[in-house]
């Protein structure tokens, strides 16, 4: 059954959770957060709707199979890993580089940056794999087990 209150609030904050993921992702990038408590956060946007709704409305809303952000971010941190090698460094060396800003200035950004990207995506990959899988899991057996009480009753009745 679905709670109308939860249903709304969950629509609602949802948003919210993932632009607040966002910014624990690039707030991490030099202060505490990062990519692992923001991946955490966006996860919880994710499994707000499922507690709301049911795992469909969840996968539906986000639109991508968990496991293919699992395996982006675990390409986009390796990348970031590599970026070292290319230079002649070791492997996860961090390198620096400016880019210009739209307002003019510059913005600085590192390989870091892009490993805490991600983490921030495998997180959210695993994260939403496991919840999926066990919500998917108790919803078929709710249904085996209902499937079962019928045959019961309509073997009881023929008798």
């Amino acid at each position: 059954m679905i709670s109308l209150i939860l249903a709304t609030a969950a629509r609602v904050v949802q948003p919210l959770l993932l632009l607040f993921s966002i910014f624990i992702l690039i707030r991490g990038h030099n202060a505490p957060g990062g990519g692992f408590a923001g991946g955490l956060v966006a996860a919880i946007a994710f499994i707000l709707l499922l507690m709301a709704y049911d795992p469909a409305t969840a996968r539906q809303s986000l639109r991508v199979n968990p496991r293919h952000l699992l395996a982006a971010g675990l390409l986009v941190a390796a990348a970031s890993g590599l970026a070292g090698l290319a230079i002649g460094e070791a492997f996860l060396t961090a390198i620096f580089f400016d880019l210009p800003a739209l307002a003019g200035g510059r913005v600085e950004l590192s390989t870091v940056f892009f490993f805490d990207v991600g983490v921030y995506l495998t997180v959210v990959g695993v994260t939403l794999t496991i919840v999926f899988t066990l919500a998917e899991a108790t919803e078929d057996e709710r249904a085996d087990a209902a499937r079962t009480a019928a045959l019961e009753e309509a073997s009881e009745r023929t008798r």
